[in-house]
């Protein structure tokens, strides 16, 4: 069974770009949620991301990883694969 992997994103954010990029190199499926300019959704990820409000916020099977310099670290240590890998 695939990871769920969820993205909240805005349309330009070069951050966001990047972060899809890898997840689409990787071949993985994923929830975007294109928040541009939506305040109310931006509170519900600020929620969920512990606060946080920066773009993108990534979350792999509920877990909140962080954002795109998290998740090209977590690919750099070799431990992005095993969070993918997890159902």
């Amino acid at each position: 069974m695939a990871s769920k992997v969820e993205i909240y994103t805005w349309r330009t954010c070069s951050f966001c770009i990047r972060a899809k990029a890898l997840l689409g190199q990787k071949g993985v499926d994923f929830t975007e949620y294109r928040i541009d300019g939506d305040e109310v959704a931006r509170a519900q990820m600020a929620k969920r991301a512990h606060g946080l409000r920066s773009l993108p916020q990534i979350f792999i099977n509920d877990r909140h990883i962080g954002g795109c310099d998290e998740l090209y670290e977590l690919e750099d240590d070799g431990k992005l694969d095993a969070l993918l890998e997890e159902a």
